[in-house]
């Protein structure tokens, strides 16, 4: 087995539920996590599939959108449940990665700045090697309590820019399929 894994995070029909949801991005991510996906199946890397759950509203389990996003099509080596940012707290993936001599975690799913980043910081804190692939990952535009207006490229642009070099390594789909031997473009 493969001593890197990919994990989809939150990639669930609950968000369409949210009043922030919005389409515009929703097919460029799709189509790059579903070549994300098949690329790592293809190669026999470990798939694990995070899904976010919660007590009440579209996020908990009585209210049937904890499953899939459409139109992604996954076969999950494994299924973890979380109710923290972090797919490692509380969800038994850093056991399950431990236990299959997981060096190296590829990042993808849903959104971007919070789960997605969340999960990188902690386990590159944890001592995991992380790609993080922004284009697999999913968000939508938020407003600063200033009334400044940040676009969903925008807050990409601020996690790729916390991330590199100290917690991730950004890369682009192809780069994250085809290991660490490849520089990525600055």
């Amino acid at each position: 087995m493969s001593d890197v894994a990919l994990l989809v995070i939150d990639v669930q029909e609950s968000f369409r539920h949210r009043p922030f949801w919005n389409d515009a991005d929703v097919a460029p991510f799709t189509e790059r996590l579903q070549t994300l996906i098949d690329g790592a199946a293809a190669r026999r890397i470990p798939i694990l599939q995070i899904f976010h759950l919660a007590e009440s509203g579209p996020f908990a389990a009585a209210s049937g959108h904890v499953r899939t996003l459409e139109p992604i099509v996954i076969a999950p080596t494994a299924i973890f449940h979380k109710r923290r940012h972090s797919a490692l707290v509380d969800s038994g993936l850093p056991g399950w990665l431990t236990q299959h001599g997981i060096r190296r975690l590829i990042v993808s799913g849903i959104r971007t700045e919070q789960c997605c980043e969340t999960t990188t910081r902690h386990a590159s804190d944890s001592g995991w090697q992380v790609d993080y692939v922004t284009e697999a990952t999913l968000t939508f535009a938020m407003t600063h309590p200033s009334g400044r207006r940040f676009t969903a490229d925008d807050i990409k642009a601020r996690t790729e820019l916390v991330l590199m070099d100290r917690f991730a390594r950004i890369a682009t789909v192809e780069q994250a399929l085809a290991g660490r031997d490849l520089p990525v473009a600055a």
